[in-house]
Parts: structure tokens; C-alpha cells; sequence
């Protein structure tokens, strides 16, 4: 989504040149690979624990850190690769985000006249906030509950990101269509 707004708004006569279904495609088949990958390190990891007898998991959410909480086998090394994991995999499209999130910025500040900068301000306003929402409460579970973390404040951060951001998506992307917001002013004019 960073990259579709990058070229939307700093390339925009090359949009459909540049975002072809074919890139669209190999962008969400790298991401499937890359979230595959990052799933099987952590089952490799966790299935080379040893675990004692009655063991309950204090979370819904059955997350690696968790379970090396509960392991009776040393876990310092499995810790140590947690946080190289989320290193590579939050932080390097963290920084992608980050990049063409400057590169926006400094393409809308060029801009003269402000209804240009309005609209294309609220185009990335809506994806920074899903992104922020995600990423935050996404890495403060990830990288807090290896060093013990409440559980309460885990569980609802962990709802956050994979119940809460996800709901949010069509929402902030459909409201932003004037057909949506057409139908749903006639929907509550006829309600109300």
C-alpha cells in the first residue's frame, strides 16, 4: 500500500504503467512467501522446546514468546532470535513505509496550490493510520511479551491488531469513495 501511494502521488501520469496487475500480483505472492517463512521459523523454534506436564498458555493468542515462557528448556538463544526475527520482518517495511512515507511528504509539500495538498494528505492519511495502528500494538506484543508483559494488556493489544486493524480496513477505504458515502447519507436520511 506505501508503494501504491508513492507512485500515485509522486508518479501519477506512469500509475497504471508502473502498478500493473502483474506487479500487484508478485507483491502479494512475495508477501504470502515472506509470512510463510517468518511462521515456519517460529514452529521450528518452538517445536525444539521441551515443555512440563499442565501447561496453560495465559493468552488467547497463542504467540511464540508465550510459549517460551512456558517451557521448562533454556530459551535465552530463542529469545535472542525473536527479536532478530521482528528486526528483519517489521523493521525493514517498517522502514520501506517509512521511506516512501518521506518521499510522499516531501513530493506533497511541492505542490502549490492546497486542495492538491489536502487530497493527496488525505489519501495517505487514512493508510498511516491502519499502518501506525498495526505496527504499534503489532511489535509492542511481539517485542513485550518476550520480556513479560501483563497478560491483560497483552490480549488487548493482540486484539487490536488482528481483530480491530483488520475491521477498520474497508472502513476507512470505502468511506473515502463519494458512491459509499452517497449510499449511506441516503440509507440514514431514510432511517432517520
Amino acid at each position: 500500500m506505501a508503494y501504491d501511494r508513492l507512485v500515485a502521488i509522486c508518479d501519477p501520469l506512469h500509475y497504471t504503467v508502473i502498478m500493473n496487475p502483474r506487479l500487484c500480483g508478485l507483491v502479494v505472492l512475495v508477501s504470502f512467501f515472506i509470512g510463510l517463512l517468518e511462521s515456519q521459523l517460529h514452529v521450528s523454534m518452538v517445536s525444539q522446546l521441551t515443555f512440563c506436564t499442565d501447561v496453560e498458555v495465559p493468552s488467547f493468542f497463542c504467540d511464540p514468546s508465550q510459549l517460551f515462557n512456558l517451557a521448562c528448556s533454556d530459551t535465552s538463544t530463542n529469545a535472542i532470535l525473536i527479536y532478530c526475527i521482528g528486526a528483519v520482518f517489521g523493521g525493514v517495511p517498517g522502514l520501506v513505509i517509512l521511506f516512501s512515507y518521506t518521499r510522499i511528504i516531501s513530493s506533497i509539500l511541492k505542490v502549490s496550490f492546497s486542495s492538491g495538498k489536502y487530497k493527496a494528505f488525505s489519501t495517505c492519511g487514512s493508510h498511516l493510520s491502519v499502518v501506525c495502528l498495526f505496527y504499534g500494538t503489532g511489535l509492542g506484543v511481539y517485542f513485550s511479551s518476550a520480556v513479560s508483559s501483563s497478560a491483560r494488556k497483552g490480549a488487548v493489544a493482540s486484539v487490536m491488531y488482528t481483530v480491530v486493524t483488520p475491521m477498520l480496513n474497508p472502513f476507512i477505504y470505502s468511506l473515502r469513495n463519494r458512491d459509499i458515502k452517497r449510499a449511506l447519507q441516503k440509507l440514514f436520511s431514510r432511517i432517520f
